[in-house]
């Protein structure tokens, strides 16, 4: 019998790492923002130290040092703080989840090994597992971006039959765009009770459709307040307002594309919109020309105006 754990849903925040000018983590900036996230976005769940935090690019202290920051100025505000605890090395990963359950996570999320990468859904499972015994009381999230990590096994085959392996399994980050596949996974987290949350910003809508419990992503940091709107209008079957605002997300991420929107790109665009200090990406990352981050500000501006 698998342990019950809360659910999951909703908006959850993929976070920023805030750099220094001199490129060190500034955590005076996280008590800020989680007040922005809650009081200008309306979000209430935050996924630290994943793709858009630059986690892979932290050092094990650093990172130990943002979740502990979220954990603590989230406290008592914040409804989740899902800490990305994925390493290529399983020491280190088992060395964050560890530090997660003590510093009070709600939650902890594994990305596959890119480097060595697992050979089939059993080595990825096997990983999973040995990462999740060293926080066996903390919910366990797959987080499944084959994008990144260039692993190609469809993350319904890791599913499959991990509660077995893991108790505290409790559902999958799908940043993938394969709907057959997402849909396959919601399927068997039906009966589970598990939380399936979609990674695909603007493709989120197709998401919903298939039953996803909500979503994880960079933009809900500035753009949380509409997509919050969204997943309203979805909820109370106004299935036009609804297309409506997913079309206007995704004409602001098409023309953030053609500037080319990338991690760096999109944390310059969080301090243009939020007014926080993100300071600059991390090697190999460039700095985004603030003209570039400034233009895209200025597409939000006007969708969210046009509302």
């Amino acid at each position: 019998m698998s342990q019950r754990f809360k659910k999951l849903t909703g908006l959850v925040a993929a976070t920023f790492t805030p750099l220094t000018a001199e490129g060190e983590i500034n955590l005076s900036v996280i008590a800020a923002y989680v007040d922005y996230l809650i009081e200008k976005q309306n979000v209430k769940s935050v996924f630290v130290n994943g793709t858009t935090g630059e986690g892979c690019s932290l050092t094990v202290d650093e990172r130990k040092q943002l979740a502990a920051a979220w954990c603590q100025h989230g406290k008592g505000k914040l409804e989740q703080v899902i800490v990305h605890v994925g390493c290529m090395s399983i020491k280190d990963s088992q060395e964050l989840a560890r530090h997660a359950a003590s510093i009070g996570a709600d939650g902890i999320s594994v990305i596959s090994p890119s480097y060595f990468k697992p050979i089939n859904a059993d080595a990825l499972r096997l990983f999973i597992k040995e990462v999740s015994a060293s926080a066996p009381d903390l919910p366990m999230y797959y987080y499944h971006l084959p994008g990144m990590t260039g692993v190609a096994l469809e993350a319904a085959d890791v599913l499959n039959g991990i509660e077995r392996e893991i108790p505290s399994f409790q559902g999958v980050k799908y940043s993938g765009t394969d709907l057959r596949d997402l849909g396959q996974c919601v399927c068997y987290s039906q009966s589970r009770d598990w939380s399936v949350l979609y990674g695909v910003d603007e493709q989120l809508l197709g998401a919903l459709v298939l039953g996803v419990h909500g979503a994880v992503g960079s933009t809900y940091n500035y753009l949380g307040h509409i997509v919050n709107q969204m997943l309203s209008a979805f909820n109370n079957g106004n299935h036009t307002q609804t297309r409506a605002l997913q079309f206007g997300f995704m004409e602001v991420i098409t023309f953030a594309r053609t500037l080319g929107f990338d991690v760096s790109v999109n944390k310059q665009v969080m301090s243009e919109v939020s007014g926080l200090p993100m300071g600059p990406p991390r090697l190999p990352l460039l700095p985004c020309p603030v003209s570039k981050a400034q233009a895209i500000a200025q597409k939000i501006h006007n969708f969210t105006q046009g509302l």
